[in-house]
């Protein structure tokens, strides 16, 4: 009988899948068809969703910001604005987060951007 040399890498293979379904319900953790499939729609969604994620946290920001500043008597567009024009370079997610946690500093910024428009 010839010797069969693919096993070990099939195996290999095999248990990779299997390895990474190992958090899955029923057949999707022990049958490597299912497994398999699992697992790659998985990895597609988790590619997906990696780009998602910073469409929703802009997002977010975006709607923190706006909601720090109507109580200031301006919107997030005009604010914006503002910033371009006075040259201010702050990212949405530190503006958000100034924001948050340190208001008085974020309506200063918000007064500057006032100003320049």
């Amino acid at each position: 009988m010839p010797r069969v040399r693919k096993s070990v890498a099939s195996r290999a293979r095999r248990k990779k899948f299997l390895k990474m379904a190992s958090g899955y319900r029923s057949g999707r953790r022990r049958l490597y068809r299912s497994a398999r499939e699992a697992v790659e729609k998985a990895l597609t969604f988790a590619y997906r969703d990696r780009k998602v994620r910073k469409r929703e946290f802009r997002a977010l920001w975006i709607v923190r910001i706006n909601a720090a500043l109507r109580p200031l008597g301006m919107s997030y567009s005009k604010f914006i604005g503002g910033l371009k024009k006075a040259q201010i370079n702050l990212d949405r997610k530190v503006l958000a987060d100034m924001a948050l946690y340190d208001p008085s500093g974020f309506a200063k910024v918000a007064e500057l951007s006032k100003q320049a428009i």
